[in-house]
């Protein structure tokens, strides 16, 4: 297994890299976001790479996190998606939006990767429901703090927001989105956070 490769990047595609390491370039797929992240050619780079072998075919796919890398493991490990597909759906949203598009159910935000259906998109939501942690990923909040909490009263309303938000027509995404950015406290009602969540909106 290659867990990572640090070397010079020394060219730059569509969908891939090619890393120098002491004379030997090594092409790696990535996700056009992280790709549009790196440095410029001839720095140093360090990317955590996934090693896909089928049949006669051996193929690189890089992430700049670990965080990346852990999710695209589970994403390939539903049954009909393919290395590729998987780095399509990353191409579309970082971690944390799948996360919120797991979390929400959003078939419709999951579907929109390249070669993901409605169908692979219900079948992923199913299967990493109980797999994918759904905790900020590299945030500053503290360890273990879910997407949404959990405490019975605030779970509750913001259950209520989110699905009012949705009613009016916004996407569940973008709808867990808004709720969790809103503080509760005590005293806070489903339409005060909604007030707030609505607001919270146009930031996205």
């Amino acid at each position: 297994m290659i867990s990572y490769i640090r070397g010079e990047l020394a060219d730059v595609r569509e969908d891939q890299v090619v890393i120098d390491v002491g004379g030997v370039g090594y092409g790696i797929f990535m996700s056009g976001s992280d790709i549009a992240r790196l440095p410029s050619t001839g720095q140093e780079v360090k990317i955590n790479t996934y090693l896909h072998v089928k049949e006669d075919v051996m193929q690189l796919f890089g992430f700049l996190t670990r965080d990346g890398l852990e999710v695209f493991r589970l994403i390939i490990g539903v049954s009909g998606i393919g290395p590729k597909g998987g780095l399509n759906i990353l191409n579309q949203m970082t971690p944390n939006d799948l996360r919120f598009a797991v979390l929400a159910g959003d078939v419709k935000a999951i579907s929109k990767a390249q070669g993901i259906g409605k169908k692979t998109a219900e079948k992923l939501i199913l299967e990493l429901k109980d797999k994918l942690e759904l905790t900020e990923a590299g945030g500053n909040e503290p360890e273990g703090k879910t997407l949404l909490q959990k405490s019975a009263g605030t779970g509750e309303i913001q259950g209520e927001a989110v699905e009012a938000l949705v009613a009016l027509g916004y996407g569940s995404t973008e709808a867990f989105q808004a709720v969790r950015s809103v503080e509760i406290d005590g005293d806070s009602t489903v339409e005060e956070v909604l007030k707030k969540a609505l607001r919270q909106m146009s930031l996205f």
